[in-house]
C-alpha cells in the first residue's frame, strides 16, 4: 500500500484492462495513495502482456473476461463485486484520469442522496483536452455529447468519460447489454432513468501511457447505443 492522503470508506474500483502494462501500474499506485483500503477489481481481457502481472504485484484483484470488449467487463465486474461496497468507482488502465479527484467525487455522492453517478468532466479551461488528444477525437466526443442530449435527454458534457462512480446499490440492478466502448452511454441513461442525477465536476487529464484503441467505427457504435436506449 502506498501512502498518502485518501478516504477510507466501502469503495470498490473497477479497472477494465487488456494490454494496458505501460498505464495499469501507475494508475493502480496512483489509487492507492488517494483512496487508501479501496477493494481494486481488474477486469482482464486477457492480455498478452504484463498487465496480469504488474495488477497483482500491486494488490489487485483479477478477473480473467469471458467474452470481449469494455462493457462486457464492466458488467462482468460488477456481477464479481456483488452488493458489499457503497460506492463504484470505473476508471480506465492507461493513466489518462486522475485517482485525486476520486476523494471528492465520493463525497459529492455522501453529501447529496438524489446523486446517483458522478462523472469526471474533461472539458473544462484547466483540463487541456485538446493537447492530450486530436481535434478529431475531441470534435467527435462534442457531437456525441450533443446527440445523447437530444435521443436520451442526458446532458452532460462529458457523457464518455472514463472516470466514474456510481451507488454500486443501484449499479447491482443493472443488466448491461453493451459490449464495448458504448457502455457509458448505457450507464448515463440508466442512472438518469432510474430516477437519479448526474454530477459532472472538472478534472485535469493526461495523455494515455500505451495504445490508443479507441477508433472513429466505436463512435458509430456509440451513437447506435443512443438510439436503442431511447427506444427502450
Amino acid at each position: 500500500m502506498i501512502e498518502g492522503e485518501g478516504v477510507r470508506s466501502g469503495v470498490a474500483i473497477l479497472i477494465a484492462a487488456m494490454n494496458e502494462e505501460k498505464g495499469i501500474g501507475p494508475t493502480i499506485q496512483e489509487i492507492h495513495r488517494y483512496v487508501r483500503d479501496a477493494h481494486i477489481l481488474v477486469v482482464d481481457g486477457r492480455s498478452s502482456d504484463r498487465t496480469v502481472e504488474i495488477a497483482k504485484d500491486l494488490g489487485a484483484a483479477i478477473l480473467v473476461q469471458e467474452r470481449k470488449g469494455k462493457g462486457d467487463a464492466v458488467n462482468q465486474g460488477i456481477k464479481k463485486l456483488g452488493a458489499d461496497f457503497e460506492h463504484l468507482v470505473l476508471i480506465d488502465a492507461d493513466f489518462t484520469y486522475p485517482a485525486q479527484s476520486i476523494p471528492k467525487m465520493i463525497e459529492i455522492m455522501k453529501r447529496n442522496k438524489d446523486v446517483g453517478m458522478v462523472v469526471g468532466n474533461r472539458f473544462n479551461p484547466n483540463a487541456k483536452f485538446r493537447h492530450a488528444s486530436n481535434d478529431l477525437f475531441y470534435l467527435g466526443n462534442r457531437m456525441l455529447a450533443f446527440a445523447q442530449h437530444m435521443v436520451n435527454g442526458v446532458r452532460l458534457e462529458d457523457p464518455l468519460s472514463g472516470l466514474r462512480i456510481v451507488r454500486n446499490e443501484l449499479a447491482q440492478r443493472w443488466n448491461l447489454k453493451s459490449q464495448g466502448f458504448d457502455v457509458e452511454v448505457e450507464m448515463n441513461y440508466a442512472v438518469e432513468n432510474g430516477g437519479y442525477r448526474i454530477v459532472e465536476i472538472p478534472i485535469a487529464y493526461r495523455s494515455r501511457l500505451g495504445e490508443k484503441k479507441l477508433k472513429f467505427h466505436h463512435g458509430l457504435v456509440i451513437l447506435r447505443r443512443m438510439f436503442a436506449e431511447g427506444l427502450s
